[in-house]
């Protein structure tokens, strides 16, 4: 997760970082998933490694959510997700919604 001034579309976020572009938050959001398979968690979501990741261990929805402890303006939101390395696993389709808690998530973006 980043807070950029403006993102060029297709941007290297890591590079934008070390240029002080944007700015990761995810660390100051408590993290969670409707279901994981051992050794595919959070962590490995979260790492930097494009060798791990997140794989759920139960029926669908299968959920990643992001709290934050206070109010956050995200302005970007960076996903990697590699159909060819793992078609069976990856996502066909990605929403992002927002809110205040829980109960009044708004759908924003829908990518399929």
């Amino acid at each position: 997760m980043t807070t950029p001034n403006k993102t060029p579309p297709g941007a290297d976020p890591k590079q934008l970082e070390r240029t002080g572009t944007v700015r990761e938050i995810g660390s100051q959001a408590v993290w969670s998933l409707s279901s994981c398979k051992p050794g595919f968690g959070v962590d490995q979501l979260r790492d930097d490694n494009l060798e791990t990741y997140w794989q759920s261990d139960g029926s669908q929805p299968h959920l990643v959510n992001i709290q934050f402890r206070r109010k956050t303006t995200v302005k970007t939101l960076c996903i990697y997700a590699d159909y060819k390395s793992d078609e069976s696993y990856t996502p066909s389709k990605i929403s992002v919604r927002v809110g205040n808690n829980f109960h009044n998530l708004q759908e924003i973006r829908c990518v399929n």
